[in-house]
């Protein structure tokens, strides 16, 4: 037995050597890493992990205000194709509304419509939908104030000139390395740090702001908080007065946190549920008024939706942009396939929410999954007319 004393011992001594390791090297974020996505089954975040987080809760209003629900609902059902690419990559929700009413509305994998999951970066469109209340209001006097104006750790070197538009639009020229499989980037460092605080402020220009669009979820962080000083709320709190009870949101959503009532994760982790999350697609469609009345301003709204940049259209303030048939389509997006799509010319949105997607095999900014379901939205709604 003598054997199995030494190869105790020398197993404790091996986990305490990588203890001490990963807080020598500031890489003890790794251990929440490999607990909540490892030894769940995944290799990245995933839909639910928000139960292994803290959160913080956005409130719902007392009153809320449902969907209408169409004369015609579900008597279309999903395509063929559709319902196969349902089942290859794990949707859990697929709602189809059109004329501010639900047309086809399906549910999987034991998901319901109060069903709550991951919105992952479908969230920066909600934070950049706090950039234009706060200016609104005037707490944030533009899309050109700077980012040293709240944070001064950026009034030298290539982020001095920085503003709250470089952040929003994703040309902040900051280092950050959007891999969401990679222990060691940063993005997962975000992910799983307890001090994400100290992680936006450690960021340094490595370009010149405001020429470029380059996709880096930190950019939506230190905007939130931006916003956070400029309102002298927390975001949760901002969101849920701001948009979350105007709209009637029907269930609270949660947003994860850095640690228990720390810092949310803005660039991401929203938990909430398909009709829900449909409301901002809404918002968006109808110039951010919310039943007649102007909860966001309609010149912010139409800047958003349209690209910065020429040589990157496919990205605007907060939204991602590309067009269908020659219409106009603009969208939030999340990691695995999360979408609220919105077709403003046929007053259509469409949510999707999954467990996986189809990357892009043509090289295009946009996931091969994202045009199936316009493509088969299109066929089904097709079937009313006959």
């Amino acid at each position: 037995m003598k054997w199995l004393k030494r190869l105790l011992i020398g197993l404790i001594a091996l986990i305490l050597l990588v203890e001490i390791v990963f807080y020598v090297f500031n890489i003890d974020y790794l251990f929440k890493a490999v607990r909540v996505t490892y030894l769940n089954g995944h290799k990245t975040a995933f839909l639910d992990d928000y139960k292994y987080f803290d959160n913080r809760t956005i409130a719902n209003s007392s009153v809320a205000q449902p969907w209408k629900i169409a004369k015609n609902y579900n008597q279309i059902k999903a395509t063929e194709k559709l319902e196969k690419l349902h089942k290859d990559i794990g949707t859990v929700a697929f709602l189809i509304i059109k004329n501010d009413s639900i047309r086809h509305e399906s549910y999987y994998n034991n998901y319901s419509k109060d069903s709550k999951s991951n919105s992952f970066s479908m969230a920066k469109s909600i934070v950049t939908a706090c950039l234009g209340k706060a200016i609104m209001e005037g707490k944030i006097k533009s899309l050109d104030q700077q980012v040293s104006d709240f944070f001064p750790e950026f009034k030298t070197g290539k982020s001095a000139t920085m503003t709250v538009g470089d952040l929003a639009s994703m040309a902040s020229g900051l280092d950050w390395d959007e891999s969401y499989y990679s222990p060691f980037s940063i993005t997962t460092r975000a992910y799983f740090d307890d001090n994400l605080k100290g992680v936006i402020l450690g960021l340094k220009g490595i370009e010149a702001p405001g020429k470029s669009f380059k996709y880096l979820s930190g950019n939506t962080q230190l905007l939130a908080m931006c916003i956070e000083k400029a309102t002298a709320k927390n975001l949760a709190d901002y969101v849920s007065q701001s948009f979350w009870k105007p709209m009637g949101a029907e269930s609270d959503a949660l947003w994860q946190t850095d640690s228990e009532n720390g810092m949310v994760k803005a660039y991401c982790c929203i938990a909430s549920n398909a009709r829900d999350f449909a409301r901002f697609g809404k918002l968006y469609l109808h110039h951010g008024k919310w039943n007649g009345k102007q909860i966001l301003d309609s010149a912010f709204v139409a800047q958003s939706v349209n690209p910065r940049f020429e040589i990157s259209p496919e990205y605007g303030y907060g939204w991602w942009l590309s067009n269908f048939h020659n219409k106009k389509v603009f969208y939030m997006r999340g990691h695995l396939g999360q979408y609220v799509i919105i077709i403003p010319e046929d007053q259509l949105i469409i949510v999707r929410l999954g467990h996986q997607s189809k990357h892009s095999t043509n090289g295009s900014p946009h996931s091969d999954d994202f045009y199936i379901y316009l493509e088969e939205t299109y066929k089904m709604l097709q079937q009313t007319k006959k």
